[in-house]
């Protein structure tokens, strides 16, 4: 693009920052009219774990208050999730009533550190150990605890989650694109729920830093499969008009939980921010959130991945457009429908097809032409 890279602190055009400069620099500099950064200044409150779920909570409820109850119903796509230790007496309770598998997660680390699954509570008396109150009453870390999700859809007996990709220019008002390619990542041993193998991470966790751990894992392909085959291969089995809805849903469920957060994200025209949804499928084709990631890694285990990640990425330029020449220049412009392999899907509300007025169907999965040289 012929760009140029440079080290000064504020003499740039387009900053890819961390989420940690944000953090300790953005309140305090004073942006030109054409910068742009690469996170909201409280994008944590999508991106934590802990976070995502209160704000989900907390948005069902609000539906139900305004006896919205057909919509609030559809916010059902997260697993059952308590704070610890702040709501550890809360999940004793459950824990003791209902029972089943539990997967802990840090609320604030990535690539699948410091997960685990049980199924007693004797097997998190290390966890309370290690987490327990300082001298000044805080804690060493939160974690997030979840009902396992214990019935997932298998291909080859293993299971996978998928990573898509969504960019959000603005959240005042909501304007969304959806990236049409993404990944399944799987796991590298068949999937079982026997006693034996709850411990087994290769089993239970997809990430990919877990499983290029193992003696087994494909460096070839890197235990993925891009998106638009995972479509074909569901459509075989299942018909093209299941699997359509089932993509359907995802968008569904992408576009709620940023609904969930329109109002809470300090909204700032320098900024926009491309996530990483972590998204795992049951076996009735139920998605259910995982995750979002603020900073979804960019680096390729393969040359796929890096035809991927690298279209993807140019195609975040044209559409954040620092140059100004291209048909998006500020909040108050017109939006491209379409921008290479992404398509947009919210801007103040649904899209609509032009031809039909309908709501536009989803993109996801689609072939992506934009990624073939």
């Amino acid at each position: 693009m012929n760009w140029v890279e440079t080290d000064g602190e504020l003499d740039w055009d387009i900053f890819w920052a961390d989420t940690g400069w944000c953090h300790d620099n953005l309140d305090h500099v004073r942006l030109l009219d054409h910068q742009r950064v690469n996170h909201f200044r409280n994008h944590y409150e999508l991106t934590r774990k802990d976070l995502l779920v209160k704000n989900l909570k907390r948005t069902k409820k609000a539906l139900e208050r305004e006896d919205r109850l057909e919509e609030a119903a559809q916010y059902d796509f997260f697993p059952q999730t308590y704070v610890l230790p702040a709501e550890y007496n809360i999940f004793v309770e459950e824990f003791k009533k209902s029972g089943g598998v539990w997967i802990m997660k840090p609320i604030g680390r990535a690539q699948g550190k410091g997960i685990f699954l049980f199924q007693k509570l004797i097997q998190i008396s290390d966890w309370k150990q290690s987490n327990r109150l300082r001298a000044d009453g805080t804690v060493q870390e939160n974690y997030v605890v979840q009902r396992y999700l214990e019935n997932p859809y298998l291909i080859g007996g293993k299971k996978f989650d998928l990573r898509i990709y969504v960019l959000v220019l603005s959240y005042a008002p909501l304007r969304v694109y959806l990236y049409r390619s993404g990944f399944a990542r799987f796991s590298n041993t068949r999937f079982s729920m026997k006693k034996e193998d709850i411990a087994n991470n290769y089993i239970h966790l997809t990430n990919v830093a877990i499983q290029k751990t193992a003696t087994n894992y494909d460096q070839r392909s890197g235990m993925k499969w891009d998106m638009h085959s995972l479509r074909l291969h569901l459509q075989a089995k299942h018909g093209s008009a299941t699997i359509d809805q089932l993509h359907t849903d995802i968008q569904l469920l992408i576009i709620r939980s940023l609904l969930s957060v329109a109002n809470t994200i300090i909204q700032d025209k320098h900024c926009f921010e491309l996530y990483g949804y972590d998204i795992i499928v049951d076996e009735t084709l139920k998605p259910v959130l995982i995750e979002v990631n603020a900073s979804p890694s960019l680096t390729a285990d393969t040359q796929a991945d890096y035809e991927l990640k690298t279209g993807m990425l140019e195609d975040v330029l044209d559409i954040v457009d620092i140059e100004g020449h291209g048909s998006f220049n500020g909040l108050g412009a017109a939006l491209p429908s379409h921008t290479g392999g992404f398509e947009l899907i919210w801007d103040s509300g649904p899209v609509l097809d032009a031809h039909s007025g309908r709501v536009k169907s989803t993109c996801l999965a689609c072939f992506n032409d934009s990624t073939v040289a």
